[in-house]
């Protein structure tokens, strides 16, 4: 089942890649369920029996084109946003960390950083803009110190992201801003879809890579994260209770601006494409922020 946020509607997807259709899951479901997110997650359990008994050609039949200007994130208002960092062996080399042995660091993304797969994003004045492509998994049931065996089920399903960051405002001052640096508004885009595990050959082993104009600078399997979905699940669970609709960046793999030499970041004008193989993709371009115009007193 393929679940999307179209123009802040739940929607489910049908049809083949390039051809993708939507219908409202309230409509598709008869009034069964609502096309509230909130409700969606809170009723996951529910919504994915019902998934599993649906005709995805009548879906498709019944479903309209996909607008994809449309599209937002698949979990628009998470209670909690969880990104992982050095969750690959290369990108904590080329960050120049140990690898971490029992807890990935980990953060937030605010989500008014949140926006969907296709998006125009203003660079800060100044800023170092760096990329960072990540598979995200969204909680889908109640998760409180289960078990890495048991954490798949608490899981919704998947989608791409891009915690994109502003490594100067990240390394400023006498600690890390790593929060902060990576919420500007637009550095969260995520999508184009929720996909559940079921839909995917095998949900811990998926391509995710990126292209800055156009030229590859990065690609991995998701097999490689050191925290795989299901460790992530388990660990986090033992210390706060996860709940659903909550979003978890699960870390990027080598490949960051950040990490050549010399430091290479996004411009104005950049155009920045991801993908997850089986999810889809992303397309963000990047344009300088307006410069603010003084106020002249008023007569």
């Amino acid at each position: 089942m393929r679940i999307a946020n179209l123009s802040g509607r739940a929607c489910l997807v049908a049809g083949s890649p390039g051809t993708e259709r939507a219908i409202e899951i309230s409509v598709a479901s008869g009034g069964r369920f609502s096309s509230s997110f909130d409700e969606l997650y809170d009723q996951w359990d529910q919504v994915q029996r019902w998934g599993g008994d649906l005709d995805p050609d009548a879906a498709a039949r019944l479903g309209i084109p996909i607008d994809r200007a449309l599209l937002g994130p698949p979990s628009p208002s998470p209670s909690q946003v969880f990104a992982i960092g050095l969750n690959y062996d290369q990108h904590a080399a080329e960050s120049g960390f140990e690898v971490p042995a029992d807890l990935p660091p980990t953060f937030t993304k605010y989500v008014s950083s949140f926006t969907g797969p296709d998006s125009v994003v203003e660079l800060p004045a100044g800023g170092q803009i760096d990329w960072e492509v990540e598979l995200v998994a969204v909680i889908g049931r109640r998760a409180s110190a289960v078990s890495e065996a048991e954490a798949w089920s608490h899981v919704a399903g998947l989608t791409l992201g891009q915690d994109l960051s502003d490594r100067g405002s990240q390394f400023l001052g006498p600690a890390p801003q790593f929060s902060l640096a990576k919420s500007f508004a637009g550095f969260s885009p995520q999508g184009p879809w929720l996909v559940t595990p079921d839909e995917l050959s095998d949900p811990d082993d998926v391509e995710i890579g990126c292209r800055l104009d156009g030229a590859e600078v990065q690609k991995a399997r998701t097999r490689q994260l050191i925290f795989p979905v299901s460790a992530l699940v388990a660990r986090l669970s033992r210390i706060v209770t996860l709940w659903p609709g909550d979003v978890i960046f699960t870390g990027t793999p080598a490949g960051v601006g950040m990490g050549c030499t010399p430091p290479r970041f996004v411009e104005c004008g950049s155009r920045l494409d991801s993908w997850a193989e089986g999810i889809g993709e992303l397309h963000q371009t990047f344009v300088n922020s307006p410069t603010p115009t003084s106020r002249q007193p008023s007569e």
